[in-house]
């Protein structure tokens, strides 16, 4: 089973047309067009799951690159979620709070000397 990406789609392309594009391959499991949370449009990429790996290997050498609703589309294996590259989406780094470098440790460390009367 392989699931292929389809980037740089036109924002008009439906689930319909990318089923009517991809069958001629072979037999399709699910067609997913990212949709935005907020807006409800289609984000520009969609996800194509094929059963045979055959299959998708022609569609894959077949429409990567070919000119779609005018544009030319991106068409590979989809990466796991876990090999995706490039930093955060939140970019990165800590965020407010914190401790300012220490520990919990250093501070159990801390609580378990004696200390001096305050007065």
């Amino acid at each position: 089973m392989k699931n292929l990406f389809v980037g740089n789609m036109s924002f008009q392309t439906t689930e319909g047309e990318l089923r009517a594009l991809f069958e001629p391959f072979g037999q399709i499991t699910r067609v997913h067009v990212a949709m935005d949370r907020e807006t409800g449009r289609a984000r520009g990429f969609a996800f194509v799951e094929m059963p045979n790996d055959e299959e998708a290997a022609k569609a894959i050498a077949a429409l990567n690159g070919k000119e779609v609703g005018g544009r030319s589309l991106k068409v590979n294996e989809a990466r796991p979620k876990t090999e995706r590259s490039g930093p955060p989406r939140d970019g990165g780094g800590r965020r407010g709070g914190g401790r300012g470098g220490f520990s919990n440790e250093d501070y159990r460390e801390v609580a378990r000397q004696p200390r001096e009367p305050r007065w």
